[in-house]
């Protein structure tokens, strides 16, 4: 026998439809409908709800599904994870602080699109130097490709990925090789096809958030629906081996209660990381520049692990591109690069003109380390939320994404690379649907295209989402690995991690002891890491830069005097040397 159990405190009454047969259910005081039926893995289930102000009576899929083997409308399948496949019991875990993350998406990392495909390329992150692989959201989504973040049924893994069981393998094979595995979650929304929670309960308030109806965190009932967020994380730690959760625009969760749903995931995801012997970590999206989501809850934070830093984004893209436009405009400066590298954050209770309000709090560096911060010159967003979705392989030079790579790379913040960046990868990654609703999908459309024009992107030549060449021409072209520029770029990118690995200096996570030397009219930073200078001409003349030392690496060679007091550095390019002096004795 086994007990079927849905949180419905909506309807009059929940039958359990399960082989084609139903089964009345009984509920208790909280809200909870119980039955037990004779069933065994693999059989169909859902749940018939009355009494909610409709008359339909379609078989609901479980909110907390293990499977969707027919997509988000269909029944749902008893599943359970075989022990046997897993190996990694020797797997202790790896933690943030002194490794560098690598986002993908699995639909487009591959041609295949499957987790089984990209297990065929995890010896590539480990030769690249990475130690955590980031994978966009895989929870189930309506249709057959997007990015994820649409999802409705938390708990189940996306079927055209290849379902729970390839995750599985996927994570296996991760721990095998060293490597970590982030996933990225959602719960601050659902997508709009096929998220029936409202009619078991109040998940959704009817306040407008970001992307529709705010989930509710703070109202009656919303103790239920903190409790299936944070069973769904822990879900995740415990039955996939999941190292790290990556969760999504965590401004957009509303909680008013006196202890932030944050705060709540962040004790139980303790508790549960002392119980397996093994690092969990959280890490937010967050574009509020509030350093309470990284400061531990004894000190009054939220508890998190790490977050998103889009201002240093931000400050590099800007100054190396020369990109002035939407929430670039306060950025550009090397003024303003070197103060988001000493200080993690640029808007820190400073005024942003984009919004047209003073934003951000300072970060205490004496307490706070810099490897809280996730530093990266390219992720989905950045990419996919362009006009075009064209990748800086398409617009800048090797030079310049070389001086990116390295002033993330060797930065105290934690690295992160997205898919193809290493190799300067020329393939779009567009942001694209597989809506079967036809409304849905024109709205889709209408809706990026208007909020391209308030970014002030030209409109015209917007890829359609829904258009299967928008996805299929995201997929990377592994081929340029190996054509003669992206070689070179890549093999620049090992030598980056590679040294990040070998010298201490790199890793130090404390902004006190990082200095940053710049000239606005030359157009060169100089970035101090104890012994370690990192040089970058972000001009396209060759300029003399007072720096001195040993060159260990660079993109074109550097010229030192003999005094080694100062570098020609080429145009578009960096060196990184090995100093004679502490900085600041010169």
């Amino acid at each position: 026998m086994r007990t079927f159990e849905v949180w419905a405190p909506l309807p009059e009454s929940v039958r359990l439809h399960i082989d084609g047969t139903e089964h009345p259910m009984v509920r208790d005081s909280h809200g909870w409908w119980r039955t037990e039926v004779d069933a065994s893995p693999g059989d169909r289930y859902g749940f018939v709800v009355d009494g909610s102000g409709t008359d339909d009576e379609t078989v609901l899929p479980d909110p907390r599904s293990p499977r969707q083997p027919d997509g988000v409308h269909g029944l749902s399948q008893l599943h359970e994870l075989d022990p046997a496949v897993w190996t990694d019991s020797a797997w202790t875990g790896r933690q943030l602080p002194g490794s560098v993350v690598y986002e993908l998406h699995i639909g487009t990392f591959t041609a295949a699109g499957t987790l089984d495909a990209a297990i065929e390329h995890l010896d590539e992150l480990v030769d690249l130097g990475v130690g955590f692989v980031e994978l966009m959201p895989v929870n189930a989504f309506n249709g057959t490709h997007g990015w994820g973040y649409d999802g409705v049924l938390w708990y189940a893994v996306h079927e055209p990925y290849g379902g729970p069981d390839a995750l599985q393998r996927f994570v296996d094979a991760a721990h095998a090789r060293g490597l970590g595995v982030v996933l990225d979650v959602v719960y601050n929304h659902l997508g709009p096809s096929g998220n029936y929670l409202g009619r078991f309960g109040p998940y959704l308030t009817g306040g407008a958030g970001t992307w529709g109806e705010t989930v509710n965190l703070d109202g009656p009932g919303s103790a239920e629906v903190r409790r299936y967020i944070i069973d769904n994380a822990l879900r995740w730690f415990r039955d996939f081996h999941i190292d790290a959760l990556r969760l999504d625009a965590v401004h957009a969760l509303v909680d008013h209660t006196a202890t932030h749903v944050l705060e709540d995931l962040s004790t139980e995801t303790f508790r549960l990381s002392v119980h397996l012997g093994r690092p969990l970590t959280l890490i937010a999206e967050s574009d509020l520049n509030d350093p309470r989501l990284i400061t531990p809850r004894s000190a009054g934070g939220y508890g998190l692990h790490a977050q998103w830093d889009d201002d240093i984004h931000h400050a590099v893209h800007a100054a190396v591109s020369g990109e002035r436009q939407g929430y670039y405009g306060d950025f550009g400066s090397l003024e303003c690069l070197a103060r988001t590298l000493q200080h993690g954050f640029f808007h820190a209770g400073t005024y942003s003109s984009f919004r047209g309000r003073v934003h951000g709090r300072p970060l205490d560096v004496r307490r706070t380390p810099a490897s809280s911060l996730l530093a990266y010159t390219c992720t989905h967003d950045q990419v996919g939320n362009r006009a075009r979705g064209d990748r800086p392989g398409r617009y800048l030079d090797h030079g310049q994404l070389a001086v990116r790579a390295a002033l993330v790379l060797t930065s105290p913040y934690t690295p992160m690379l997205f898919m193809g960046e290493e190799w300067g990868a020329t393939t779009p990654f567009r942001y694209f649907t597989s809506h079967p609703e036809r409304d849905l999908a024109a709205a889709v459309v209408d809706g990026r295209r208007r909020e391209f024009a308030e970014h002030g992107w030209d409109t015209g030549d917007v890829p359609d989402p829904q258009d299967p060449e928008t996805f299929r021409g995201s997929v990377l072209n592994r081929a340029e690995r190996t054509e003669p520029e992206h070689a070179r770029l890549l093999a620049c990118y090992r030598d980056l991690l590679a040294l990040r690995r070998s010298r201490a200096e790199l890793t130090d996570p404390w902004l006190e002891n990082l200095q940053v030397d710049y000239d606005e009219d030359e157009r060169w930073i100089v970035v101090h890491r104890g012994r370690i200078r990192v040089a970058c001409n972000l001009g396209a003349e060759p300029i003399t830069v007072p720096v001195g030392g040993v060159p260990l690496m660079w993109w074109d060679e550097p010229v030192v005097n003999r005094t080694r007091s100062a570098a020609l550095i080429p145009g578009h390019s960096f060196a990184v040397l090995d100093g004679d002096v502490d900085h600041h004795d010169r």
